[in-house]
């Protein structure tokens, strides 16, 4: 008589701790009919911004061949920067006076350490930069071209090219890839002893690290 009792009992327990444990279930919302899903929200792309110090350039290059493969103007308003892409459009501040220009990146440099930008001496002249030959900038990327990228090391550059081999020679005892760029401007021909061809900007700056502490002001550029 009492197992015809427990079976009963053992029935409605299961009924009640069935619909409980699936109220506990994850709920998933009704989709209406023709209505597309909810768009999923990307977070926003970083932005390029820096603040530092732009020089201008102009008659020594005028009329040479920049890194785009265009002529240099330099009335024209266009830049030069070492790893931006080609093709980049900043918006460049002038934080003395609060002057703003656009500009697009058709060249390399500058080759100072110390300094973020090259201006042409047209958007130099724009910002009312030109007397003092340097100002203090901010520059945002308006527009950044999507593009496969290669760095190299700039240890130094020189007038004669004996001492380009000479350098070039020493710093083959303990790099694998050292090579010379020769360049001219209107005021003669220069070399350029550059170092390696690293993927990352990162692994670049990791080996101009290495090249300061033989004495030498190194700079990473963009390989075009």
């Amino acid at each position: 008589m009492m197992m015809r009792v427990a079976a009963p009992l053992l029935a409605i327990a299961l009924a009640a701790v069935i619909p409980a444990c699936a109220g506990r279930a994850p709920r998933e919302e009704p989709s209406v009919p023709g209505q597309p899903p909810p768009a999923v929200v990307s977070p926003p792309a970083k932005t390029y911004l820096e603040t530092g110090t732009a020089s201008w350039y102009g008659r020594d290059f005028h009329g040479r061949t920049t890194a785009s493969g265009d002529p240099f103007d330099m009335y024209g308003i266009s830049a030069a920067h070492r790893t931006l892409p080609l093709g980049t459009v900043l918006r460049v501040t002038n934080l003395d006076n609060f002057k703003t220009i656009t500009v697009k990146v058709n060249d390399r440099g500058p080759f100072v350490r110390s300094r973020i930008l090259d201006l042409s001496y047209g958007a130099a002249r724009e910002l009312g930069a030109v007397p003092q030959g340097s100002v203090h900038v901010k520059i945002e990327a308006v527009e950044t071209p999507e593009r496969a990228a290669v760095y190299a090391v700039q240890a130094a550059a020189f007038a004669e090219l004996e001492n380009a081999k000479t350098l070039k020679e020493r710093l083959q005892r303990k790099y694998e890839t050292v090579f010379i760029v020769p360049f001219e401007t209107n005021v003669g021909k220069f070399y350029r002893v550059r170092v390696g061809s690293y993927p990352t900007e990162e692994k670049a700056e990791r080996i101009a690290g290495k090249l300061t502490l033989d004495g030498l002001e190194p700079v990473v550029v963009r390989k075009d």
